[in-house]
């Protein structure tokens, strides 16, 4: 009867199997960058970045991710297609790289349906060629299906030093319709944004298990004293947080 609810929930069925041993990996990798004072990115383009505002600034969220929000790729410019021309323009994401300040032996997570697109790969190469360690949040099926928008010819994935596989469809979008050869509702964030939050969940529980009395994840501003908490947090961990606070 609901078809959505029952093709979401088959996929995530499918990721915890199958994207175990690679969620472990990432909770592993974030583990360490925390213990070693190292920064910790995340970035998606247009749709993409909806899971970069779900890892940033809110209830029970993991306070050492830091976003990367550039404008032209916010999905309320207009007209809306200038989104997808500039992600697809070679070069515009080195320039946002740069800016970045990325050090050795960061991380940064990257999220891309297709991955074919320059804007991610760009990101990719140069947070590489600095050390950095580059997680790729994609769906490999539908990535090795299409030709890659940059001129190395490498796709997300094939950039990457660990790789989330959603395990989506071609296309992303999953329902049929009867009467209509085209099929909606796609699953791609609601399946990477379970895939994080199951990562950030392992690392708070490896953290306590090591003595950590405060754990730098965000309490709901919703709540008294909430407020108060995440400053003290703020401070204690500030040398990793790059976002401005107050």
């Amino acid at each position: 009867m609901f078809q959505f609810f029952d093709k979401i929930i088959d996929n995530l069925n499918v990721v915890q199997v199958e994207e175990k041993e690679n969620i472990l990996k990432l909770t592993d990798m974030l583990y360490d960058a925390v213990q070693a004072k190292q920064s910790i990115y995340i970035f998606g383009a247009g749709h993409a970045g909806i899971v970069s505002q779900e890892m940033y600034f809110r209830a029970g969220g993991f306070m050492l991710i830091n976003p990367i929000f550039p404008r032209e790729l916010s999905i309320d410019n207009e007209p809306v297609t200038i989104t997808s021309q500039i992600e697809r323009l070679e070069g515009y994401g080195k320039v946002v790289a740069m800016k970045a300040d990325f050090k050795k032996d960061d991380v940064l997570i990257i999220h891309s349906v297709s991955g074919r697109n320059s804007a991610g790969i760009d990101m990719a190469l140069t947070a590489k060629a600095k050390g950095v360690k580059v997680v790729a949040v994609t769906n490999l099926a539908y990535s090795k299906n299409v030709t890659s928008r940059h001129s190395s010819g490498l796709r997300l994935f094939e950039t990457a030093d660990l790789v989330l596989d959603n395990h989506g469809v071609l296309g992303d979008a999953v329902c049929d319709i009867k009467g209509s050869e085209q099929k909606v509702a796609a699953t791609s964030t609601i399946v990477a944004v379970a895939m994080l939050n199951e990562v950030i969940t392992q690392l708070a529980q490896r953290l306590v298990d090591d003595g950590v009395k405060q754990l730098p994840y965000f309490y709901s501003a919703n709540m008294d004293g909430g407020d108060q908490k995440n400053r003290e947090l703020h401070e204690l961990y500030g040398s990793q947080i790059h976002y401005r606070f107050k």
